[in-house]
């Protein structure tokens, strides 16, 4: 677990700046393209600095709009724009923590009404007090553990 936490801080640092990026609205024609118009560049001149066709710099702006651009290319053709790519990743539940707490909460509450039906079918119910104690305990064991069953 000592390793776990020392990358989950260690990566945690480094996504961090990338949560107000998260938040930047793309373009409706995409990233490429509005940065080539802002600029005043043709397209004729930004396939020239790609070394490829009008059509195929056509091609890569609408790949990029699509979402079904590659990085290289995307990575090239920010180049040509004298620009640079920066690529991240970033939890929707807003940090690692967050995200491993949402999953163990949901492992642990499948976990323990699994065994709370059972218990009930035997007359042996518990308490809604017990029950939301014991997902507790459960949560906390499987964050410390992180199981590989916690991302099925």
């Amino acid at each position: 677990m000592r390793t776990n936490r020392l990358q989950i801080e260690q990566i945690e640092s480094k996504i961090r700046g990338f949560s107000v990026a998260s938040k930047v609205p793309v373009p409706p024609s995409g990233w490429l393209k509005a940065i080539r118009l802002s600029l005043g560049m043709s397209m004729q001149q930004f396939a020239d600095k790609l070394s490829i066709t009008r059509q195929s710099a056509r091609g890569i702006e609408i790949r990029e709009r699509e979402g079904s651009i590659t990085l290289k290319s995307l990575r090239e053709a920010a180049e040509a724009l004298d620009m640079q790519l920066v690529y991240g990743l970033v939890p929707k539940d807003g940090s690692i923590d967050a995200l491993i707490d949402r999953k163990a909460r949901e492992l642990a509450t499948q976990i323990v009404s699994r065994t709370s039906i059972s218990m009930k079918l035997e007359d042996q119910e518990n308490s809604k007090e017990r029950l939301q104690r014991a997902i507790e305990e459960m949560v906390i064991a499987l964050k410390n553990d992180l199981p590989k069953i916690l991302w099925d």
